[in-house]
């Protein structure tokens, strides 16, 4: 039999608001709510409650309407903040200067496209820095795929301070992702407003301390979260990730020309998977075509930080928790990971926070 609405809004019932110590059902969250057969789905309209409460009674809420008997799909949309905190521009969010004022600088890792190995760049150019002597943060602002605790290994959730949030810290280098704070596998439905909000709270609401270098790991495209991060702090720069071949930089070239129109500098374009090197004969070969870095800093004036190669213990390394650069710290990889740090740290000392407008 499928499940009665009395019965799923006695599970949600069990769900408190951590801050307000309410059930969500009593708090009006919970609208919207549609049952056909053993499909439930329903909204969780949330008001002022901080990103990181949202998701974790987002996961909750999907997993005890899951358990109940007759349920074999459960959907849980997230609704809109209310207007005033959350609507970029608005007079209620903190001047950007104020969010990260002990972050010397802030550097974005973003691509056109999905699938180019943006997240491996971020990781490995985080510990490049470390390597060189830099105290080093990590944010995960993919909220839709986040990867970097298991590509960084990193187990656990962040604690608390003073209402601050504490990042976890792997390999030396402080992380905040999203997925701290919800369980494997749990799809997030947001919508834009729910994304600046949670770029907010990880600047905000995080003890960063002093760090010489903040990277932040992007999603794929040129939405929400792309605008928001260049809403609420001026970033010292951007470094695009692409691939070779054509339709890479297809994307690229809309991404880069999205954040010129944001006045964020450009540091430059790292080829990623660039050519791969036989570990049996020697013989390389530009899986990927070959060139297209090159094509794309010539096109757009900006320069190529780094070529990294293409290799299959890379992917090994983001899959187990050990990035290449401290897998193999003498292969080509690393190498040219330590390159882009290089690279990336003259840039960004040698080009001038632009201030940037509010947009709205």
């Amino acid at each position: 039999m499928p499940p009665t609405e009395e019965a799923v809004l006695g599970a949600l019932r069990g769900i408190q608001d951590p801050d307000l110590r309410k059930d969500i059902v009593s708090l009006g969250l919970v609208k919207d709510m549609a049952i056909q057969g053993g499909q439930v789905s329903f909204t969780l309209a949330f008001t002022n409650q901080p990103a990181l409460a949202k998701a974790e009674i987002h996961s909750q809420a999907r997993k005890v309407v899951s358990r109940l008997p007759g349920v074999s799909e459960v959907k849980v949309a997230m609704g809109s903040p209310a207007q005033a905190s959350s609507r970029p521009g608005s007079g209620a969010e903190p001047p950007r200067q104020d969010l990260i004022p002990d972050v010397k600088h802030t550097i974005a890792v973003s691509s056109g496209k999905g699938g180019v190995g943006k997240s491996t760049v971020a990781v490995n150019l985080a510990l490049a820095l470390h390597e060189a002597g830099a105290t080093v943060g990590l944010v995960d602002v993919d909220v839709y795929g986040p990867d970097i605790p298991l590509m960084m290994g990193a187990r656990g959730k962040p604690g608390m301070f003073e209402n601050r949030i504490i990042p976890v810290e792997s390999y030396g280098i402080k992380l905040i992702s999203i997925g701290f704070f919800v369980a494997p596998g749990e799809a997030i439905v947001w919508r834009g407003p729910m994304i600046h909000s949670a770029v907010q709270q990880f600047l905000r609401d995080v003890l960063w301390g002093e760090l010489d270098y903040l990277v932040f790991d992007m999603p794929p495209g040129t939405g929400d979260a792309q605008l928001s991060l260049s809403q609420v702090i001026p970033l010292s720069g951007v470094v695009m990730v692409t691939t070779p071949q054509d339709v890479a930089l297809l994307d690229v070239r809309k991404a880069l020309a999205m954040f010129r129109k944001l006045n964020v500098p450009i540091l430059g374009v790292v080829e990623n998977m660039s050519i791969f090197a036989c570990p049996h004969c020697g013989a390389e070969t530009p899986i990927f075509g070959e060139g297209g870095g090159k094509k794309i800093g010539e096109e757009m004036g900006v320069p190529v930080l780094a070529q990294i190669p293409l290799d299959p213990e890379t992917r090994k390394g983001g899959d187990e928790g050990q990035p290449i650069l401290l897998r193999n710290p003498d292969s080509a990889q690393a190498a040219a990971f330590r390159k882009l740090a290089a690279a990336v740290a003259d840039r960004v000392s040698t080009l001038s926070v632009l201030k940037l407008p509010s947009i709205r």
